[in-house]
């Protein structure tokens, strides 16, 4: 299992509701914001992987609210990928404030679709060997 912490992530104003509370639909970024940053620190780059022909669309989401993130929070996204990846690919989400308490879990499955095609292929290469030695 593959596990990487995102940090320093502030709720800006335009985050919020009126409330001062994370309005519930910017969860999918801070989910973006999360894959991004683990994937990168596999050595694996969304520009890249677009670059060589391969999109990551999302299949399916998930979320549960736990407690409210609000204004001027510091955020850290905690990113898990539970399984190898194959036609597609799932990252687990823990969002917690600075105090370290959970805020929000989440999930996301996304596919590896070939550009060229339009269809479902395999994870590349480079990412599952990046990734396998979290997997032995």
């Amino acid at each position: 299992m593959f596990t990487h912490d995102v940090t320093g992530i502030r709720v800006r104003y335009y985050d919020t509701d009126q409330m001062g509370i994370v309005y519930y639909g910017n969860y999918a970024r801070f989910y973006e914001i999360g894959r991004v940053e683990a994937l990168r620190h596999l050595g694996m780059e969304y520009k890249a992987l677009e670059e060589s022909g391969i999109g990551m669309p999302v299949y399916d989401m998930s979320c549960r609210f736990i407690r409210p993130a609000k204004y001027d929070d510091l955020l850290t996204i905690r990113v898990t990928i539970p399984q190898l990846p194959n036609t597609r690919i799932v990252f687990r989400y823990e969002i917690f404030n600075q105090d370290g308490q959970l805020l929000n879990t989440g999930e996301t499955t996304l596919i590896f679709l070939r550009s060229a095609t339009g269809r479902p292929g395999p994870a590349p290469a480079d990412l599952l060997d990046a990734a396998k030695p979290f997997f032995d």
